[in-house]
């Protein structure tokens, strides 16, 4: 699969916090999200995409590693939502709370 965001896999990406790395990944799951309720299928599609590439890049960021379990958890809830059968029973609202939180948290620091 090619690197969709190719500035940030290149190193750019380590330069954020958490928060804002989580929050960034959020923005894409809102995406997904609209474009899922507007019934647009290819840019719900890619914008999950995009979400769970930021989401590795974030996994793969060494100085997460004490996060490791939850970051991979999130991402596993991500996929189980948009690709699985919902094991997790989450929902659309949900998935977006978890994000919201890092996005305001990565404001109310700046």
């Amino acid at each position: 699969m090619p690197v969709i965001h190719q500035e940030l896999a290149a190193g750019r990406w380590s330069q954020f916090t958490l928060m804002e790395q989580l929050g960034h990944v959020g923005s894409e799951v809102d995406r997904a999200i609209h474009w899922s309720v507007k019934q647009s299928v290819e840019s719900s599609q890619n914008a999950i995409d995009r979400a769970l590439e930021l989401l590795d890049l974030t996994i793969a960021d060494p100085r997460w590693l004490h996060r490791l379990r939850e970051l991979t958890r999130a991402r596993e809830v991500l996929c189980d939502h948009f690709y699985g059968s919902n094991e997790y029973d989450s929902s659309d609202a949900s998935l977006q709370k978890y994000f919201l939180d890092f996005a305001l948290a990565a404001r109310k620091n700046k």
